[in-house]
C-alpha cells in the first residue's frame, strides 16, 4: 500500500510537470548545479519507477473487477476459494523488496555524492544559521549576513559561476536547514556538528530557497538567494564588500 501511495503522489507531481514551468512543479525547478541535477535525476527515476507499480497495480485490480462482476456471474455464483499459495506469495514479496532496495540503494549512492567533504573545491564559505537568518564567511574574509524578513528581499549569497565551493554548515542555537531546490538537497545546520555539500552553478542568475527546519516563531523568515555572477563581477563584488568593511581613513 505504501508504494500505491506513492505512486499516486508521483502521478500528481508528473501531471504537474507537463506544465511549461520549468522542470518538475511545484517540487522541483531546473537544476542549475550538478548536485542539484543528481537529485532531481533521482526522484524522477523513483517516480517513474513508482508510476509502473502504480499502473500495473490498478491495470491488475481493474481487470479483476471487470472480469469477475457479479453481473457476469450465475446466481448463486462463489469463486473459487484459495487459501495460499506458495510461488505467488514468494513473487509479490520479492518483486516488492527487490524495487525498495534498488531505490534505497540508488538513492543512497547519489546522497553520499551530494552531501559529504569534497576535494579540489576552489572556495569554500561557513555557512551559520541562527534564529533567524544566515551567515556566510569565505575564506577570503568577505561575510554576507542574510537576516530574515517578509517584507524585503534578503541580501543574497554571492558566488561565481563555474566554480567548485564547498558549503560547509554549521548552527548556532537550534537546528536549521538550507535549502535551494534549483541547487542542492536540504542540508541541516546543527549546533556542534558540520554538515557539508557544495555547488557549482553553471549560469548567471538569482534562486531562492529557504530554511526547511521548524526553527522557532521567525521561521517563515529565513528566506535564502543566492546570486551567481561572472569571476569578474564577481571580483568587483568582493572588492565592494571589502572596501565597505574596511573602517574609513
Amino acid at each position: 500500500m505504501a508504494l500505491v501511495k506513492i505512486a499516486g503522489l508521483a502521478a500528481v507531481a508528473l501531471t504537474f510537470s507537463a506544465c511549461d514551468l520549468g522542470g518538475v512543479h511545484p517540487i522541483f525547478p531546473n537544476p542549475v548545479s550538478p548536485n542539484g541535477q543528481g537529485i532531481y535525476n533521482t526522484y524522477i527515476g523513483i517516480s517513474l519507477v513508482a508510476l509502473v507499480v502504480f499502473i500495473g497495480y490498478e491495470a491488475a485490480l481493474l481487470w479483476v473487477v471487470i472480469r469477475y462482476r457479479r453481473s457476469r456471474q450465475p446466481a448463486g455464483y462463489v469463486p473459487p476459494q484459495v487459501h495460499g499459495h506458495t510461488w505467488l506469495e514468494v513473487v509479490w514479496t520479492t518483486i516488492p523488496l527487490i524495487i525498495v532496495l534498488a531505490i534505497a540503494a540508488y538513492s543512497f549512492v547519489e546522497l553520499q555524492k551530494d552531501f559529504q567533504p569534497i576535494t579540489g573545491e576552489q572556495m569554500t564559505v561557513i555557512v551559520s544559521g541562527h534564529q533567524f537568518g544566515w551567515q556566510y564567511d569565505y575564506d577570503n574574509g568577505v561575510v554576507v549576513h542574510q537576516e530574515g524578513s517578509l517584507t524585503q528581499d534578503v541580501t543574497p549569497f554571492v558566488v561565481p559561476i563555474n566554480t567548485l565551493v564547498k558549503l560547509q554548515f554549521r548552527g548556532t542555537d537550534v537546528i536549521h536547514s538550507w535549502w535551494v531546490p534549483a541547487i542542492s538537497g536540504k542540508t541541516d545546520a546543527v549546533p556542534g556538528y558540520d554538515n557539508f555539500s557544495w555547488l557549482k552553478i553553471d549560469q548567471v542568475g538569482t534562486w531562492r530557497g529557504e530554511c526547511a527546519e521548524l526553527c522557532g516563531a521567525g521561521h517563515s523568515t529565513m528566506q535564502i538567494i543566492v546570486q551567481a555572477m561572472t569571476q569578474q563581477d564577481f571580483d568587483t563584488w568582493v572588492a565592494k564588500q571589502k572596501a565597505a568593511a574596511s573602517p574609513a581613513p
